[in-house]
């Protein structure tokens, strides 16, 4: 196999940094500069874990150095925090922090939006909600309004 063998043997090494540490260096860059915040809640929400699994494998390292698939699980398990079409971080905050955030912590909601709005916000996909707050941003509420009372004629249609 030589040259391939030695490719994906060390797969965790050649394309890990890429996928776990530029990409995400370089979305987040872009998140800073877009005026959206929900791409800002994937990407820190992104590097929150990515702390949490490097402090797991620091502590921890006694025992992952025994596992050797742990490299190739940290790996799928960040391309599927990263990808845009996972878009994992966000899934983990939704579904998880963001509950135990808003129990315990001081939760401010992240906008100026009527809780209605953050309600129906967190139903749609992350690119819906970047499309939608951009609509809101650029309208204002009362179009956002309006479209939700014209889907819901629609709904109520078929």
């Amino acid at each position: 196999m030589g040259v391939l063998g030695a490719i994906i043997r060390h797969l965790d090494t050649t394309i890990g940094p890429g996928i776990m540490l530029l990409y995400p260096l370089y979305a987040s860059m872009r998140a800073i500069e877009s005026p959206s915040t929900l791409d800002d809640q994937q990407w820190l929400t992104y590097w929150v874990l990515y702390s949490f699994i490097t402090l797991f494998e620091l502590s921890t390292y006694r025992i992952l150095y025994w596992i050797p698939i742990w490299p190739y699980m940290k790996l799928v398990f960040c391309i599927w925090l990263v990808l845009p079409m996972f878009n994992g971080a966000a899934y983990i905050y939704e579904n998880y922090a963001r509950k135990y955030f808003k129990k315990f912590g001081n939760y401010g909601g992240g906008s100026n939006y009527p809780e209605e709005y953050k309600k129906i916000l967190h139903m749609m996909t992350f690119d819906a909600r970047k499309a939608v707050e951009r609509y809101i941003d650029r309208f204002g509420p009362d179009a956002f309004e309006r479209v939700i009372r014209a889907a819901e004629k629609e709904a109520k249609k078929h």
